[in-house]
């Protein structure tokens, strides 16, 4: 299946638009569906830190592993699904605008279900994210472009 695509400008460095965006802490600011979200791992965010996010996929509440499994400050990170009957493989990319003060963000997202994840990935996963996406990066830039300099 296709990867499901948005992009959005935002009037913030890339450094401030990666550091809010790939902080746990952050994710239910910014993620719709993300009800919460903690680090399995101590220390820095990096290639392989473990995120436990609880999300509300159609009227559930799902606990998943998510995995980082590329970390790039501030352009580029992956991460993807680790257990669940869906696995989501999300990436972020991030370009200097402007010399810099400003960033183009591009997310991308595609999905593969497992066992009862095959009906659901059609059925409640890709509508519910093809609407989600476009307001998740509007709440991001919202978001960074609040934060005092």
């Amino acid at each position: 299946m296709h990867a499901i695509r948005e992009q959005i400008d935002v009037d913030r460095s890339p450094e401030d638009v990666y550091a809010y965006a790939v902080d746990p802490a952050h994710l239910p600011d910014w993620q719709l569906s993300a009800l919460h979200a903690e680090p399995l791992d101590e220390g820095p965010m990096g290639t392989g830190s473990r995120v436990r996010v609880t999300r509300r996929v159609g009227s559930r509440e799902m606990p998943m592993t998510m995995e980082v499994t590329e970390y790039q400050p501030p352009h580029s990170w992956r991460v993807q699904t680790i257990d669940g009957p869906v696995r989501a493989f999300f990436h972020g990319e991030i370009e200097p605008l402007d010399g810099g003060r400003r960033s183009r963000v591009t997310m991308e997202m595609h999905f593969v279900g497992h066992g009862i994840g095959k009906a659901l990935v059609p059925l409640v996963v890709r509508p519910q994210v093809r609407r989600e996406l476009p307001r998740n990066e509007q709440q991001l830039k919202e978001q960074v472009e609040r934060m005092v300099a």
